[in-house]
């Protein structure tokens, strides 16, 4: 079974985008972690780009980093890739109700 979306309470950075990967994720949600210098706690958003993965961060003002749970429920959309924005995310919207309004299959 592949999951449909991965909520994690970890940075949106180069690491946690290839554990994405490896993890066959059709969707990927991160914590922005302040963004960081050269946008380090972003860079993720484009690899899983690249991979046609839909990503997105919450601001790390809105939820907890290193709790999913508060990924999800708290979360507030910061940045998103492409991909996730062809499917409706958008800055400042609550992830929880993103993900809610997700047609059966797109993540």
């Amino acid at each position: 079974m592949v999951p449909a979306a991965s909520p994690s309470a970890a940075h949106g950075g180069i690491s946690a985008a290839r554990f994405a990967l490896q993890a066959k994720v059709k969707l990927a949600v991160f914590n922005d972690a302040g963004v960081g210098r050269d946008g380090a706690g972003i860079a993720g958003l484009d690899l899983l780009q690249r991979a046609g993965i839909a990503a997105c961060t919450v601001s790390h003002d809105s939820a907890r980093i290193g709790e999913a749970r508060s990924t999800l429920h708290d979360g507030v959309i910061s940045h998103a890739n492409a991909a996730a924005a062809a499917l409706g995310a958008k800055a400042g919207q609550p992830v929880k109700d993103w993900l809610g309004q997700l047609p059966e299959g797109a993540g």
